[in-house]
């Protein structure tokens, strides 16, 4: 099931998955701490942890990239692009350390998560 291996890109523990829609909760907030924890490593100048992180954030957006559905209109198609261009921006920060590609990701992911949120009935995130 790909809500399985959606899951497991961002696994913690004691985490409980009510509905789909929370799961796709999760997954961006994943985003969001992976992509915020490896602009820290940037700056602390940790190559292993920066990798890790990116790595990490990319996992969730390939996952997201698998579960969407086509049929359902030219959303799927939109997000799949929208998500390809994210992945883009994350290997370039890794390559180049580029703290601003990675606020790209983090100002795109926080606007996906309060549409979600909004369309979800789930508080918004500032």
């Amino acid at each position: 099931m790909k809500s399985n291996l959606a899951y497991a890109a961002y696994s913690q523990n004691n985490v409980s998955i009510e509905s789909p829609e929370k799961l796709i909760k999760i997954l961006y907030e994943g985003i969001l701490k992976f992509t915020s924890q490896a602009k820290k490593s940037i700056e602390s100048e940790n190559r292993e942890k920066k990798v890790y992180w990116i790595n990490r954030a990319t996992a969730i957006f390939l996952e997201l990239i698998n579960s969407l559905n086509y049929d359902s209109g030219d959303v799927a198609h939109y997000l799949n692009g929208l998500y390809t261009r994210q992945i883009q921006l994350l290997a370039e920060a890794n390559i180049n350390d580029n703290i601003k590609k990675l606020d790209e990701v983090i100002n795109v992911t926080r606007v996906l998560l309060n549409t979600w949120n909004e369309e979800t009935g789930y508080a918004v995130v500032k």
